[in-house]
This record gives C-alpha cells, sequence and structure tokens, in this order.
C-alpha cells in the first residue's frame, strides 16, 4: 500500500513513486536524448522512462542489425576495410533498419520537447505525490543516494546502477540483453584466453557483431544511472524543504527582499 494515494485533482504530478521505480519528470536535453537515440535506438526513450517504446526500438535495432549485418560493416570500415563493409551489408533488411532508426531520433526529441513542457507546469502546479510505497513484494521510498556508486556499478556490470536507485524495470531489461550479449559475443570466454595467454585462440573465439553491442550497453546503463541519481536527490531535496515548510516553518516567516539589515 501507499502512504498518499493520488486522487486525480491535479492535472500533472511530478513523480510516481510505486514498488517498481521512481519515475519522475525533470528538465532534459533533447540534443542528449535524440544522441542517445543515435547511439542505439530505444535507449533515448528509456532515458525519458518511455519504456514500451523504448522496449521496441531496441528489439527492433537487435534484430535488424544482426540481419543486416551493420555491426560487421562497421567494424570493417574501423579496419580500412571498406569493400567488405560494402560486401557485408544485406541491402534487404538495411532499408527496413534506416526509417524506424531515424524515426527513433526524431521521435525521442521531440517527446523530450514535450516533457520539458508539462515538467514546467508540474512544477507549477505543484501537487503532492506519494513518497512511499510497500507490498507484498518490494518496497520502495524516495532517499539520497550516490550518483558515483550508481555510476560504479554500472560500470561493473549494468543494471546493478538501475536496482541501486531502484529502476527495476530498467535493470531487469538491461542486465537480461547484457548477459544475452556476454554470452553470444563470447567475451568472456576470450577473457579467460587472454589471461591463460592464449591471444590467437582469444582473439579467435568473439563474435564480432555481439561484442560492439555492448559498449552502448554499458555507456547507457552508467549515465541513466548517475543523471536519475542526481536527479532523484533534487527531487528529495524539494519534497523535505517543502514539508519542513509546511510543518515546521513559522506562517509569519518572510524573505525580505532588497532591504539591508542594520547592524
Amino acid at each position: 500500500m501507499d502512504n498518499h494515494v493520488t486522487d486525480n485533482t491535479g492535472r500533472r504530478y511530478k513523480a510516481h513513486v510505486s514498488i517498481l521505480g521512481t519515475t519522475q519528470l525533470h528538465l532534459r536535453s533533447p540534443s542528449i536524448i535524440a544522441w542517445w537515440s543515435a547511439a542505439y535506438p530505444g535507449f533515448g526513450h528509456l532515458l525519458l522512462s518511455k519504456y514500451l517504446r523504448g522496449f521496441v526500438l531496441f528489439i527492433w535495432e537487435v534484430f535488424i542489425n544482426l540481419n543486416a549485418n551493420i555491426n560487421l560493416a562497421i567494424l570493417y570500415s574501423f579496419q580500412g576495410k571498406f569493400e567488405m563493409a560494402t560486401n557485408v551489408l544485406d541491402s534487404r533488411w538495411l532499408l527496413a533498419y534506416l526509417p524506424v532508426y531515424f524515426f527513433a531520433i526524431w521521435d525521442s526529441h521531440r517527446t523530450t520537447v514535450d516533457m520539458n513542457k508539462v515538467y514546467m507546469l508540474a512544477e507549477r502546479e505543484d501537487h503532492h505525490f506519494n513518497l512511499f510505497s510497500i507490498g507484498s513484494m518490494e518496497i520502495n521510498y524516495l532517499d539520497k543516494r550516490n550518483p558515483m556508486m550508481a555510476a560504479i556499478w554500472s560500470a561493473f556490470v549494468p543494471g546493478l546502477g538501475q536496482l541501486y536507485i531502484h529502476r527495476l524495470v530498467t535493470a531487469l531489461f538491461v542486465i537480461s540483453w547484457t548477459v544475452i550479449f556476454l554470452y553470444l559475443s563470447h567475451l568472456l570466454e576470450a577473457v579467460t584466453l587472454l589471461i591463460s595467454g592464449d591471444l590467437s585462440q582469444s582473439t579467435a573465439v568473439l563474435r564480432e557483431e555481439f561484442l560492439l553491442m555492448l559498449p552502448s550497453i554499458y555507456g547507457f546503463a552508467i549515465y541513466d544511472a548517475y543523471v536519475n541519481t542526481v536527479e532523484n536527490n533534487k527531487l528529495f531535496e524539494k519534497e523535505q524543504r517543502r514539508f519542513l515548510k509546511d510543518n515546521y516553518q513559522d506562517s509569519n516567516f518572510q524573505i525580505l527582499k532588497g532591504e539591508k539589515v542594520n547592524e
């Protein structure tokens, strides 16, 4: 149960705390969100807590990328093998990939602009929302946490930073796909062979098309965990300030502006 039930008397609420996580509106840079969508379709929407849209775009990216051999083409381009990069691409899948790729960038930018406007209105309305949620399976509450710790845990294993700040939906999704990409890329197997001194075999077992998925996953997990921890801390401070003002500040207290105190 929640200690506060939203009665829908307000048109907009700044945040929602549930057993699955803390979701809030805050100002974001449309360019940065669009950049994350360009880095990997779906990530921009996940940063906006638009989970269903983000999941669809992410899975589409994985499916089309592997069938069009885009990662292999990128790898050959890095090596200067431009003819091989051209030959390995499957144009049938590539033509299906491009419209959705550009849609993800455009839609995340557009949505960010709209959500920034909604945030400004919600900030003005300043309606109360639940700060504590408890159920038979989980407890979640708004409090302050260390942004660097969230980033560090995400750097170890993507998704752990999200667990630290109780973003369970994102954490489950990121951890699941990290495990899938680690397994299919044979990265851990390659590291084991490298430690044992078998460099040639270590390189041979790697599957580059899955390996190139991992940098985006790691980068997103670190950024998402850090930014959301910072914003959750800001939200906690605002609510704490509001609580102290409503319950402990003298009703006659006034802040005088533009006047100097005579000593």
